[in-house]
């Protein structure tokens, strides 16, 4: 497909992307369940770039839609975006490319969909016939059942009304069956093609430690293991992650906090940093992440059990984004559930809602968190139980079956770090004892308190501290009794009951079944794990690196990989964007094993397409050739991963494209030494006024004028230099935030190229 090799570098796609792609051209209702890291988005981008009219995308996130807008318009695609952090200016103009037909995509956040007059202006392009399709991203947002419920979403159901012949097309990375068939019903989705992707995501691997009297060092010891590469740690409460990301920094681990408490440019500065990898560690609340296209995120360590199971599998899903092995590691203990059941309360409590709804919500909520417990408490494959809690069997990939690996190969599980108890079968006892003398009418957590010897007044009120099995347990960590618990459910030697009470709550309790009786009368065995006590180093996921996307580096290749990225982060500041905007991790680790030595074989490397080639293939290939020659490296060493020669049709479509930039540079050029004003000049060349500025941009880095007085007067260069000292970064919007949104973003980047080119 010419439109995929020209603005993404690729020739094929996956499977599911191809029948997302094929529903979008057909014009058909579509759900599409990508896990994070599968590529969601070119599944809506593609047909855009192909059908007649403009295709909007709703997204509740205006990060991503930044970050994602500005890769595509790097690419030469032409999208854009309308959101709160849009100024008057740039929203008119955008308009305008919208009423010209110049922009194929356009990016939307709820809140500017249903407000405003904006919903009108779609219907006067639908009317016209000028509107393509609609896309909703996060789509899980508008289900009850989902994690990230949002009641804005539910507005969505007047724009289907509004455009009842436009086909709406769902997006999300987490949807179990349940989320998937609200989705259909809240949207009115017509006959929708329904498509779902693996869940497994083989190339992270899963760890999930018990707590221990040092966290912080458990996070450090994961930490270093990665040196140097990024990372996002997450806390359950805003304090933590202040408090953890001191005491890191101190520890020599330069790290920051993010929080929805943080003053907004201090968010943003941070959120900058990192995307920009002038920071690789972020510790943060679940506030942070959403939005962040960072490929290269090598690990996530959670320092307290999620919410849900959802909520897991989303935030670790921004490990390794780029297909390269990555490792997700949790640190959790038996009070995070009492923490979250606090928080959900104290919203409960402060919810305007109907009365009927809130109790409901804390139901889902709960019931949700109980399945996050399951997972935690569990001894079995940590794949497998993500997979089949979101409707999958696990499945182990056939290249783990010819190298004879058992099992995932990438969990704590599966990679031996747990041990069989010694008395298994006596601690199975004392739990389905414990169990029977409470009455079979309490759930896991009293159980669990009842068997370590708490004094709590629940268990003092109920009388529970005079029973045989209070303490039997108490010289083991709560969180192993739970988990013990949990081992046991998991095994069905366990019966668990949802137990509905008069005031409509619901609550589930632990019950003997047959099998349980076996075990108490002494006529079947137990095995229960525990993490073993001397664990020594950590065992590397060798599973993991092997079903990631490329080869492994050697040392020298290694050197050559990291020279590359300093590259990408010089360009990318250049340009103002995050650095994967301009290659991924995935394409620099292609490009130092195959070391091309022209542009002709760069081509060949994923993710290197045409436009690309143009802006940025120069730059590799004088690097890679001054760096092969300075350190013994031959050059073209592989083939790339796509190799291709092009066809007689691309050099057509090259011949025929080229000029046009040569001869706008030219004839901007010699607008721009008559000073003419930005507008007049958009107005000669033809060109957007956004388009006019990357131009004049252009010429002033290579041409150093004395001033820019012309396009910035003197009062606004030093406002936007001032913020720019500040700020500490050159990224558009948060300047753009610094300065109240009283300067536009032409004269930001106009003052930006001006102090680049050193005149």
């Amino acid at each position: 497909m010419a439109v995929l090799q020209r603005y993404w570098g690729y020739d094929t796609l996956r499977p599911l992307q191809d029948a997302a792609i094929a529903a979008g051209l057909a014009k058909r209702d579509s759900l599409v369940v990508m896990p994070t890291g599968g590529g969601k988005s070119l599944c809506y981008q593609v047909p855009a770039a192909l059908v007649k009219g403009l295709s909007v995308v709703v997204s509740p996130l205006i990060s991503l839609m930044k970050d994602q807008v500005d890769g595509l318009r790097l690419s030469g695609y032409p999208a854009g975006a309308l959101h709160s952090g849009v100024s008057p200016e740039e929203a008119s103009e955008v308009r305008a490319q919208v009423a010209s037909g110049e922009l194929k995509l356009l990016y939307v956040s709820p809140e500017r969909l249903v407000g405003g007059g904006f919903l009108s202006w779609l219907a006067r392009l639908y009317d016209a016939g000028k509107l393509a399709s609609f896309a909703i991203d996060e789509a899980h947002c508008i289900s009850q059942w989902g994690h990230d419920f949002r009641p804005e979403y539910r507005q969505l159901q007047t724009v289907r009304e509004t455009l009842p012949k436009v086909a709406f097309h769902a997006f999300t990375a987490t949807a179990t069956p349940r989320v998937r068939e609200d989705i259909c019903q809240q949207l009115a989705l017509r006959e929708p093609t329904v498509l779902v992707g693996r869940f497994d995501r083989p190339n992270l691997s899963y760890r999930i430690v018990e707590r221990g009297s040092d966290p912080l060092k458990q996070a450090a010891d994961v930490l270093r293991r990665h040196d140097g590469r990024a990372a996002i740690i997450y806390c359950i409460s805003r304090k933590e992650t202040e408090q953890y990301a001191a005491e890191l920094t101190g520890m020599g681990i330069r790290a920051k906090a993010y929080h929805a408490g943080l003053n907004p440019n201090v968010r943003s500065k941070v959120q900058s940093e990192f995307l920009e990898e002038r920071l690789n560690v972020v510790v943060a609340t679940v506030a942070f992440g959403m939005g962040i296209d960072r490929g290269d995120v090598r690990c996530v360590i959670h320092m307290g059990m999620p919410k849900t199971v959802e909520a897991y599998q989303q935030e670790t899903g921004r490990a390794g984004r780029d297909g390269l092995a990555s490792e997700c590691v949790m640190i959790y203990g038996a009070q995070d559930a009492t923490r979250w059941i606090k928080l959900m309360e104290l919203g409960a409590q402060s919810s305007d809602a109907d009365p009927e709804q809130v109790a409901e919500g804390m139901r889902v909520q709960r019931e949700l968190l109980q399945h996050m417990q399951n997972v935690c408490g569990s001894a079995r494959c940590r794949h497998a139980a993500l997979s089949e809690y979101f409707g999958q069997m696990y499945e182990q990939p056939e290249e783990l079956k010819a190298s004879g690996v058992t099992g995932c190969g990438a969990c704590d599980v599966c990679l031996g770090e747990l041990t069989a108890m010694s008395d298994g079968t006596t601690v199975a006892k004392k739990i389905l004892s414990c169990v029977y003398r409470v009455g079979q009418r309490f759930g896991a957590a009293h159980v669990r308190d009842v068997l370590v010897g708490s004094l709590a007044k629940a268990i003092v009120e109920r009388g529970h501290n005079e029973l045989s099995t209070h303490g039997l347990l108490r010289e083991m960590p709560k969180e192993r009794v739970m988990g013990c618990i949990q081992q046991l459910i998991d095994k069905q030697l366990l019966g668990v009951e949802m137990i509905t009470t008069a005031a409509g709550g619901q609550f589930a309790v632990l019950h003997l079944n047959d099998a349980s009786n076996a075990v108490l009368r002494g006529t079947r065995e137990v095995t229960l794990y525990e993490p073993k006590r001397e664990r020594g180093a950590v065992r590397p996921a060798a599973a993991a690196t092997q079903l990631a996307s490329g080869a492994q580096l050697s040392k020298e290749e290694m050197a050559l990989f990291d020279s590359l990225r300093n590259l990408r982060r010089t360009i990318a500041e250049k340009k103002g964007v995050p650095p994967y905007v301009v290659f991924s991790d995935v394409t620099l680790e292609e490009l130092a094993r195959v070391r091309p030595s022209s542009e002709e074989k760069l081509l060949g490397v994923r993710g290197i397409g045409q436009i690309k080639l143009r802006e940025f293939g120069g730059a590799f290939i004088e690097h890679l050739l001054v760096y092969c020659r300075e350190n013994n490296l031959q050059l073209d060493a592989a083939e790339g991963s796509r190799p291709r020669s092009a066809s007689r049709q691309d050099r057509a479509r090259e011949t025929a494209i080229e000029p046009k930039p040569k001869r706008l540079r030219h004839d901007a050029a010699a607008i721009f030494m008559q000073g003419i004003p930005l507008a007049r000049a958009a107005e000669r060349l033809a060109l957007t006024v956004s388009s006019t500025c990357d131009y004049l941009c252009l010429w002033i880095e290579q041409t150093k004028p004395a001033n820019v007085e012309t396009w910035v007067d003197d009062a606004t260069y030093k406002r936007v230099e001032s913020a720019l000292d500040e700020i500490g970064g050159s990224r558009l919007r948060p300047i753009w935030e610094q300065l109240e949104g009283k300067v536009s973003y032409e004269e930001i980047k106009i003052v930006i190229a001006h102090l680049r080119s050193g005149a």
